[in-house]
């Protein structure tokens, strides 16, 4: 018998265009987009569909189009009558997509709230100034003690997979740091697309903007089980889920851990709901005896309507 998490992207997963052919399933995805737009003033919808790019990848525009066209897919899902989710997990900022999805949050107001943080984000560290980049081939450890060696702020943002994690930082720590890993036997380095370095010591300060802006938010206990990013565990409590959102901003996404201990409480079929193929991709690299699809198509959608 199937149990079946629904994952959640997080910023990079972002591109100009993206989940337009959806849209032969319904208008879900631009109603939601629609709803945002409206929210934080900004027309998310035309920056989705014709760019330009460099506008999409502000974090503070990112945010929140990420979080519209994910919970758009979402509820088309629910229109169309797909397996129900027993747990949800987001990685970065998909886990605001998720509390969205298991009810902890509603749509509008985890809209404005993203929105909110990628402008406490950007402001915390000047544009240009920090880095982030994904480093393949080496393990946790091997990052870690190149990390610690350089002396400027570079940490490991997340911990994507075995042998994959992503650093962040100042953009001369991260660039020496992404040469030390190289002379380290790390086989590729892919820098990712988002002006803000988050997870890592940099955003430390806006944890307390970030906590203002919680404090005025009612969180509500959730319909299916939430795995967060700080801990890789279950939370239900409200007021723990609001404090591990703040500690989120500036430490590691655990989520490969997050995945293990999924896979480890039954689960195994998992859903990515958003746009790309990114968590479907790190799951073949953390367990591939465990259901991984991506919807971030119509014909994988129409494919399990048919099941």
């Amino acid at each position: 018998m199937s149990r079946v998490a629904y994952l959640f992207p997080g910023q990079g997963s972002q591109s100009v265009g993206m989940l337009a052919d959806l849209s032969e399933l319904g208008t879900d995805i631009q109603e939601h987009l629609a709803r945002a737009s409206d929210v934080i003033k900004v027309d998310l919808t035309t920056i989705v569909a014709n760019g330009p790019e460099d506008k999409l990848n502000k974090t503070e525009v990112t945010q929140p189009a990420i979080l519209a066209t994910s919970i758009g897919l979402f509820s088309m899902t629910r229109r169309l009558g797909l397996e129900t989710p027993c747990a949800v997990a987001g990685h970065s900022l998909g886990e605001y997509s998720a509390l969205v999805a298991s009810g902890v949050l509603n749509f509008e107001s985890a809209v404005r709230l993203v929105y909110e943080r990628g402008k406490i984000m950007q402001a915390a560290v000047p544009e240009g100034s920090g880095a982030i980049v994904v480093v393949l081939g080496l393990n946790d450890e091997t990052v870690r003690e190149v990390c610690d060696s350089v002396d400027e702020t570079v940490e490991i943002a997340n911990y994507n997979c075995p042998e994959q994690v992503v650093i962040a930082g100042l953009t001369s720590a991260v660039e020496r740091a992404s040469v030390a890993c190289m002379d380290a036997g790390a086989w590729r380095l892919v820098p990712i697309p988002m002006s803000v370095p988050s997870h890592c010591y940099l955003l430390h300060g806006a944890r307390k903007h970030l906590e203002g802006v919680l404090s005025h938010l009612e969180f509500q206990h959730s319909n299916f089980k939430v795995y967060q990013n700080i801990n890789a565990k279950v939370t239900d409590d409200p007021e723990e889920i609001k404090q591990n959102l703040v500690g989120q901003i500036s430490s590691s996404v655990l989520w490969h851990q997050t995945i293990r201990a999924m896979i480890d409480h039954g689960i195994n079929t998992f859903v990515e709901c958003g746009p790309g193929r990114v968590l479907t991709g790190l799951m073949r690299r953390i367990d591939r005896e465990v259901t991984a699809t991506a919807l971030s198509n119509r014909e994988t959608i129409e494919e399990l309507i048919r099941e």
